[in-house]
């Protein structure tokens, strides 16, 4: 074989071993045994060696060297895998190993300190995870801004500086809708309602359907926190379930689909190789939240998913299909991200954006985190936090090491106001459709103009491409704007 083939041999291998670690994570997050996580952590970790072992195998820097590459296609799995090499050379095999141990235990330790709202069962293991990503970005960054260097694992070629602009110009316009809102003397009334377990599965499975999700290739299980896992033709969605908020575990659900759908919309001849996963965090959230938000959320679509409910659940207190669609998109200043609505959302994802900066840059230390959380969200939502299961406690994401991850979510919903436009216009139907629990016209776009790419091109240029212009934050506003001025008379 020739330099190429034999690179794309190797790489094939690695991918197919990262599939075995992502499997290892999904099982630990849904069925494994909570008596398993000590083992599971010494097995993440060294599958972990072995996978650093191959990225920064020396014979891959000969074989960038002597590679060609046919096609644009080519070319560009020859720009990430030495994207690839060059990032994961920089970090030492011991460490690694040990983040990737370290993480696989602090998952479980979150997860019960959250359950007994007991930071101080969490706090020392964090703080571990925090220098040991501080030493991660200290390798990567070559004496450059350490939270960049993080960043640029979830979105290539973004910069703290660049979101933090683009967040600034953001907020003065989300917190007007915000006040506006609450203050227009229009207020839906929350669900008070008991939705069974059970029912609420069938109908999220329903959901799932009417957005495209192959059952033969992925399943739906419960999870602490929702989640999708896998690629190729494995791609596998979690959700989790209060009997008295249908919504989280509906929502959820078409959130998840997003993801999944993106993984399993790319083309097959991309799997195993660079190009076979989405290209970053901010344009697989675009994926996950225009199914969410811009189609799940539509008046359309709540008009179909208003009278599944009834059928699932009989009389649940809404009166009709107008008022359902009030109260599925329903504003009120929230403690969860999870289950904030549209205009709150991102307001939540700025401050952990600011804080977690702070963390990485060794201003704000761990033992300081739920202080400053705490006083930050009073100030951002007027609200106290009344405990910390409902405060910093409350994601994932740094526990399991994600520091960078979360201005990704922000971002997606930039893209997604930029997607949703340009599919409106492409393809008028979309809201006839989904009056009907038909998603397939605006999935079917969102497949052929951006999904079955891949990683084929770099973030910004993959939602360019599909739009037929540049992204940028103006078409979200607008959104919003429109449609929250319409629910709430504005």
């Amino acid at each position: 074989m020739n330099a190429f083939a034999e690179l794309m041999a190797h790489q094939r291998e690695t991918e197919a071993l990262s599939f075995v670690a992502e499997r290892l994570g999904w099982d630990q997050e849904t069925v494994m045994p909570r008596g398993a996580t000590a083992q599971r952590a010494e097995e993440i970790g060294a599958l972990e060696s072995v996978l650093h072992a191959r990225r920064t195998d020396p014979r891959i820097e000969d074989w960038l060297a002597r590679a060609e590459a046919e096609d644009a296609t080519g070319a560009r799995a020859l720009d990430l895998i030495g994207r690839s090499y060059n990032r994961h050379a920089r970090i030492p095999a011991r460490l690694a190993s040990e983040l990737a141990r370290l993480t696989s235990l602090s998952q479980s330790v979150w997860a019960e300190a959250r359950a007994a709202d007991k930071p101080t069962d969490f706090l020392p293991t964090l703080a571990e995870v925090v220098r040991l990503k501080r030493e991660e970005a200290a390798a990567l960054a070559d004496g450059g801004d350490l939270y960049d260097a993080l960043l640029d694992d979830y979105e290539p070629g973004a910069t703290g500086k660049t979101l933090g602009a683009m967040f600034d110009r953001m907020r003065p316009r989300l917190v007007a809708l915000c006040e506006a809102v609450l203050g227009s003397g229009r207020s839906p009334a929350a669900l008070n309602h008991i939705f069974p377990e059970n029912a609420q599965l069938r109908l999220a499975r329903i959901c799932a359907t009417a957005f495209g999700y192959d059952w033969t290739r992925g399943r739906l299980d419960i999870a602490v926190h929702p989640f999708s896992s896998g690629s190729g033709n494995d791609a596998r969605i979690t959700t989790r379930i209060s009997e008295t908020d249908p919504f989280n575990c509906l929502y959820s659900t078409i959130h998840e689909v997003g993801h999944a759908c993106y993984e399993l919309g790319i083309d097959p001849d991309y799997h195993f190789t660079p190009l076979g996963r989405g290209v970053s965090m901010g344009v697989h959230e675009s994926q996950s939240r225009i199914y969410e938000n811009q189609l799940g959320r539509s008046a359309p679509f709540t008009g179909w998913l208003f009278q599944r409910m009834r059928e699932a659940f009989g009389d649940f207190g809404v009166a009709d299909a107008a008022a359902f669609h009030a109260v599925v998109n329903r504003v009120a200043p929230g403690y969860i991200r999870t289950e904030s609505d549209e205009l709150h959302y991102n307001l939540h994802i700025m401050m952990r954006f600011d804080l977690e900066r702070e963390l990485i840059a060794g201003r704000l230390e761990v033992a300081d985190l739920e202080e400053a959380w705490n006083a930050r969200f009073a100030a951002d939502f007027g609200v106290a936090v009344d405990r910390p299961s409902n405060g910093f406690l409350q994601d994932v994401h740094w526990a399991v090491g994600l520091f960078g991850y979360f201005p990704t979510y922000t971002l997606g919903n930039v893209y997604a106001g930029c997607l949703d436009r340009a599919m409106r216009a492409a393809v008028p139907q979309v809201d006839v459709a989904l009056a009907r629990g038909d998603a397939a016209p605006a999935t079917d776009w969102l497949r052929e103009n951006l999904q079955r790419h891949g990683g084929l091109r770099p973030p910004a240029a993959t939602i360019e491409a599909a739009c037929g212009f540049a992204p940028d934050e103006g078409p979200l506003l607008d959104y919003l704007e429109a449609k929250f001025g319409a629910i709430y008379g504005l």
